[in-house]
């Protein structure tokens, strides 16, 4: 089988997109299936991700996603895609580059599958710009019947887009590499760097992109208004400069971005997980935290709802709702007892949502829209 993946931001840039398409790609590739990526030129370096080639499109930078520059894929691509000779054509969440790509899988005459990664109608709306609402809508719900089948990351975001007509909406779930992210590699020296000196503290950490719509600002709160706490900040983003302004002379750590075993360490040296995001698909920072062994304090956005589960391993609040965020840190911080069942009862959910079951559902998917494209030809 042979896999061409479109996809609107990859490497180097770091998120929960590109770390979704990477685990995409080795699980292909352990799997046997060959595949291609079409990618904004972001960097040099970008031209094969380990065994895939990727075939870069120049692009402009976003003006609400400063950090990606996309634009349309060029006769060039069409060629190369096509002498890749793939047997499907798989869309994260097409846009600038998937739906040139579409109209690209069309004519070759492959069939498509597209997955929804970004909540472009919400993002609209906490921007100020919720006049383009309705107009994200009839886009979305365009693009993705366009598509052979859909895929939603969580049930919120699936039930969205069968509210907004999409007709054939799965689940492709997000999962977790629990080796990778486990209490195990808690080290006295990474939390001696997150506390800033002070590890005897109650360890709050934050990790993702320090964007508008993370609301990162908003954990300020809880250092001042809950004794003992510090909180550590990991990412890096168009806010970091505001949001370090924001927290100066509060007990707060900016880290920058961090990855490999240095963000294992992370996670597993802190105490609670804390995510005030009003956007979110999925929230796939939330079941790596969990997996490393902590409770979590986060929005009821996306996927979150999905894997939190209330009062046993972690609280969820309001987009905004700052004193319930509060007042969840502050029980989790007076009840050390409590601390420790949520943080093991999150390991342990964590533990049963792993990345190869999830991935090997959409290989089903692969192989049924194949067949069926299959069936269709020796009918015709």
């Amino acid at each position: 089988m042979r896999v061409a993946v479109f996809t609107e931001t990859f490497l180097p840039k770091l998120d929960g997109i590109v770390s979704v398409v990477c685990l995409l790609l080795d699980h292909l590739t352990e799997r046997g299936v060959e595949t291609i990526v079409v990618a904004p030129r972001l960097g040099e370096g970008t031209e094969y991700y380990k065994q895939t080639r990727v075939i870069t499109v120049n692009g402009v930078t976003l003006p609400l996603y400063p950090e990606l520059r996309v634009g349309p894929p060029t006769y060039t691509t069409y060629k190369e895609v096509k002498a890749f000779q793939p047997d499907i054509a798989h869309f994260i969440h097409p846009v600038m580059i998937g739906i040139p790509g579409m109209i690209m899988a069309k004519r070759l005459g492959i069939p498509t599958l597209a997955s929804f990664h970004l909540d472009l109608a919400r993002m609209a709306q906490h921007y100020n710009v919720g006049f383009m609402t309705p107009i994200t809508d009839v886009l979305t719900r365009m693009v993705f019947n366009w598509a052979d089948y859909a895929l939603a990351p969580s049930k919120a975001v699936q039930s969205y887009m069968t509210d907004i007509g999409v007709r054939d909406v799965g689940l492709w779930k997000r999962g977790v590499d629990p080796v990778r992210f486990h209490p195990h590699f808690r080290s006295a020296a990474m939390r001696h760097q997150l506390s800033d000196g002070h590890p005897d503290d109650v360890l709050l950490l934050y990790v993702g992109r320090l964007g508008q719509e993370k609301q990162v600002d908003q954990l300020k709160a809880l250092v001042e208004r809950v004794p003992g706490t510090r909180l550590a900040i990991v990412g890096d983003g168009p806010e970091r400069a505001s949001l370090e302004a924001h927290f100066a002379g509060t007990r707060t750590k900016f880290m920058g971005y961090m990855q490999g075993e240095p963000l294992s360490q992370a996670y597993a040296s802190a105490d609670v997980f804390v995510f005030p995001s009003a956007l979110e698909t999925f929230g796939l920072v939330v079941v790596e935290a969990m997996a490393a062994g902590l409770p979590v304090v986060a929005t009821r956005v996306g996927g979150i709802p999905d894997v939190v589960a209330e009062g046993v391993t972690g609280y969820t609040f309001n987009v905004g709702d700052i004193d319930t965020m509060t007042n969840a840190v502050r029980q989790m911080v007076e009840s050390p007892q409590r601390l420790r069942y949520m943080g093991q009862a999150a390991r342990e959910f964590a533990s049963t949502q792993t990345w190869p079951a999830m991935m090997d559902e959409v290989i089903t998917h692969y192989e049924r829209l194949i067949a069926s494209y299959e069936q269709m030809l020796v009918g015709a």
